[in-house]
């Protein structure tokens, strides 16, 4: 069986110099979330971003649900590849990190585009039903507990041939190992069951960052 490559550190820097030119502000982000310790895991990997704005540009997306925000990263660069017509609503209940993704927000110029709204997010999810809003893609990277409470909420808020988008999917490869059996990795295991079985959604994993599965509506 041929072995997908370990994306490690250079091999990510060749693929930034060889990709899109990562904005100013998106620099900014990563320098910050290198001081955070252990929770700057929380951010989207370069790659990813570099996959989002690709699809995000060659689907016509124009609204985008983003649950869990962190320090902005994703939305922004979200955000960057939309048009001027598009936007992105973050939902997240952490008063600390959402400032900070204001600030960077503000820094790059995408206010208008970037909505946050703190709170949790599955009252949120709630209240967009209620009001019929519909979203082109939904992107969950929040706490895994409710991974699937969040999944079956966004079915209802997607566009026909909407978007779901879940990071964290292969959580550090230990869904396959048959010897990790803690909290995290069964949860992640047990969701990733659920998706497959959903007839709801055409989906695929795809062995990017720690793992993303895309899921269209049909």
């Amino acid at each position: 069986m041929i072995k997908s490559l370990k994306i490690n550190k250079s091999l990510e820097q060749y693929i930034s110099k060889n990709s899109y030119d990562l904005h100013p502000v998106q620099k900014e982000i990563i320098k910050h979330n290198e001081k955070l310790g252990r929770i700057k895991k929380m951010q989207i990997s370069v790659t990813q971003g570099y996959f989002f704005q690709f699809f995000i540009k060659t689907t016509n997306i124009k609204k985008i649900l983003e649950i869990g925000t962190f320090t902005g990263y994703s939305s922004i660069t979200m955000g960057l590849a939309l048009p001027n017509t598009g936007s992105v609503t973050c939902l997240d209940k952490n008063k600390v990190t959402t400032k900070t993704a204001l600030k960077f927000i503000k820094m790059a110029n995408l206010q208008k585009k970037i909505n946050l709204i703190l709170a949790p997010a599955l009252n949120t999810l709630r209240k967009f039903i209620k009001f019929n809003k519909k979203y082109d893609l939904i992107f969950i990277d929040a706490d895994k507990e409710n991974y699937k409470n969040y999944f079956d909420l966004s079915i209802k808020l997607l566009n026909k041939n909407g978007y779901i988008i879940i990071d964290n999917v292969l959580w550090h490869g230990d869904v396959a190992k048959r010897n990790k059996n803690d909290k995290f990795t069964n949860i992640i295991r047990e969701f990733n069951s659920f998706v497959k079985d959903d007839i709801r959604v055409e989906k695929i994993i795809l062995p990017i960052g720690d793992g993303i599965t895309i899921c269209k509506k049909v």
